[in-house]
């Protein structure tokens, strides 16, 4: 399938249910769908407008969707210079083995280059080895060094309020 032909551009606010889509692709994939809550209107106010959360390439195969990057800015104390958090990036089954998925994460870190940037980073779910090889492939490299941590739902809001409880 490495003859297809397609494109890759700058998702708009209209993408919204596209975006949400190539969500659930990955919730699928990981077995996961319950644990999306993101709606397509959660997308459209966050990722759109005077100061989007994120921003998404989306490659289209004719007018088909045929996956996404999704990334926000980061920025890194120790380099002294921006970069960019690779939060989401899914390809369609009907796509995959095209070279959409390097395409992406060439585009993205083009986009990122022209705004300034110098590095991507993300992180894989450790159930996900397919995803895991694919990075490493490429030059992606697994951090020996550092341990994801991260508070959601009700432990993050008793952490936002620990001021007012006295913590």
């Amino acid at each position: 399938m490495s003859d297809i032909s397609f494109t890759i551009r700058l998702a708009t606010v209209e993408d919204a249910e596209a975006i949400h889509g190539g969500l659930m692709m990955i919730a699928r994939h990981l077995g996961e769908e319950g644990r999306i809550t993101a709606t397509p209107a959660d997308l459209r106010h966050h990722g759109f407008g005077d100061r989007p959360a994120f921003t998404v390439l989306i490659a289209e195969v004719g007018k088909d969707f045929a996956g996404m990057s999704l990334f926000f800015p980061s920025f890194s104390t120790w380099r002294g210079r921006p970069g960019a958090y690779i939060q989401d990036i899914v390809v369609d089954e009907r796509f995959r083995g095209s070279g959409i998925g390097v395409a992406l994460l060439r585009a993205t870190a083009a986009h990122v280059r022209e705004n300034g940037g110098c590095y991507l980073r993300l992180s894989v779910d450790a159930k996900n080895l397919s995803a895991q090889h694919f990075y490493e492939r490429l030059g992606l490299e697994w951090s020996k060094d550092e341990h994801v941590h991260a508070v959601y739902g009700d432990a993050f809001d008793a952490l936002a309020g620990q001021y007012e409880s006295g913590v």
